[in-house]
């Protein structure tokens, strides 16, 4: 018997309009196992299309084809959609050994992320499977890549809490081949140091890549990069400023970002562990300005509840910015909170320079890089915003 979810009225008009999830509350009756590929019907027993099936999350139903299409074939859907995810890629023509293949639902591979990391050495993939769906097929999709790719190691950084909302284990897992502690891989000219293992998200923020290239042409003067991570701000305006502060509260992240200067051969990065909050009102106080700032501060709202206490973070870190900004320098500033929208966080911005009493042009709007595709009917799939500005009187 092929498993099959019914869904509510309100949750085929859902699909109708193109997002690709049902939630719980719209799910009328259900005939599955955890992470099957159901037949999705409405009420009256038509069929609305194909999907993964979640028997834990709120996220009942992931999307994977629409109505008409055969019901798919695990194997066969995953390399294809693979090699259509990599043919996007290829035609990006992205310079360096680091960036996304699949996307999730944007590659049309719901809850699936996989990233790819190489140098002359070899090539790894970094992949989360993170719902029930994507996670029972994780073994097909280590065979398409190894069968389409030929891979060094892949590892399956299975660690993000979401994956408990799914009802999954957290875990780390080297699913094929051998996966090194540390490797290096170049992003526009600049050579990082990468734990696969450990870092954030799969190693390296790879949706910023062409912001971190966007802020380098901007660049002068002295800089001030704050929340740096491992330097991905920082040493690309530095090979364009006189000198970069870098700013993080994390010990791991100041010593990683050193160790990128070095090896980089940059000696005009000082790197501080510092609370960036308390950091910015010092500098302030003392008089210190600069010609160029960035701010990448991990996401302040990572729900709905949050976004008021979020705004306010945005709102400080941003004026004492603008307030430390000297009058022709460039401020680009980030959030990756896709719970603040584009809208919210420009007003936030546009409320601190009235503040600071500064006049600043908008430069720049900018998302994530081309690799993490936005699929134009979930506005989920875009969550990452960046802003270039320039300070004029």
């Amino acid at each position: 018997m092929t498993p099959s979810v019914t869904v509510s009225r309100r949750g085929a008009e859902r699909l109708k309009s193109g997002h690709p999830w049902i939630f719980r509350s719209d799910v009328v009756a259900a005939e599955a196992e955890p992470g099957d590929i159901v037949r999705v019907a409405s009420e009256r027993g038509k069929t609305l299309g194909w999907a993964y099936w979640s028997s834990a999350s709120q996220i009942a139903l992931r999307m994977l084809e629409g109505p008409g299409a055969p019901m798919p074939g695990d194997r066969e859907l995953i390399a294809a959609r693979i090699r259509a995810a990599a043919a996007y890629r290829d035609s990006l023509g992205i310079i360096g050994g680091a960036w996304r293949l699949v996307h999730g639902e944007a590659d049309g591979l719901p809850a699936t992320v996989v990233d790819r990391y190489g140098n002359g050495e070899g090539a790894w993939f970094v992949v989360q499977t993170l719902a029930q769906g994507s996670d029972r097929r994780l073994p097909l999709l280590v065979d398409a890549l190894v069968e389409q790719f030929g891979p060094t190691g892949i590892i399956a950084r299975n660690d993000p809490r979401v994956r408990t909302l799914e009802g999954l284990e957290p875990r780390v897992d080297v699913v094929y081949g051998e996966v090194p502690d540390r490797i290096v891989v170049e992003e526009n000219g600049i050579r990082f140091g990468v734990d696969l293992r450990h870092g954030q998200k799969t190693g390296l923020f790879l949706d910023q890549r062409d912001n971190h290239a966007a802020a380098a042409r901007y660049a002068q003067g002295e800089a001030l990069d704050a929340f740096t991570y491992n330097g991905g701000f920082a040493l690309h305006i530095a090979r364009h400023a006189s000198s970069v502060l870098a700013l993080d509260i994390s010990a791991s992240a100041v010593e990683a970002t050193a160790a990128n200067a070095a090896l980089n051969g940059l000696t005009n990065v000082e790197v501080r562990e510092a609370n960036v909050f308390d950091e910015l009102r010092e500098l302030e106080s003392s008089g210190r300005r600069f010609d160029t700032i960035t701010l990448d501060p991990p996401a302040f709202a990572r729900n709905r509840a949050s976004v008021e206490r979020a705004v306010g973070g945005y709102k400080e870190i941003n004026l004492r910015a603008i307030r430390l900004l000297r009058p022709g320098g460039h401020l680009i500033t980030c959030s990756c909170s896709y719970n603040v929208s584009d809208t919210l966080f420009l007003e936030v911005v546009r409320s601190a320079a009235a503040d600071a009493r500064a006049a600043m042009w908008l430069v720049e709007r900018r998302g994530q890089a081309a690799d993490h595709p936005i699929l134009l009917n979930a506005p989920e799939t875009s969550y990452l915003k960046c802003l270039v500005l320039r300070r004029v009187g």
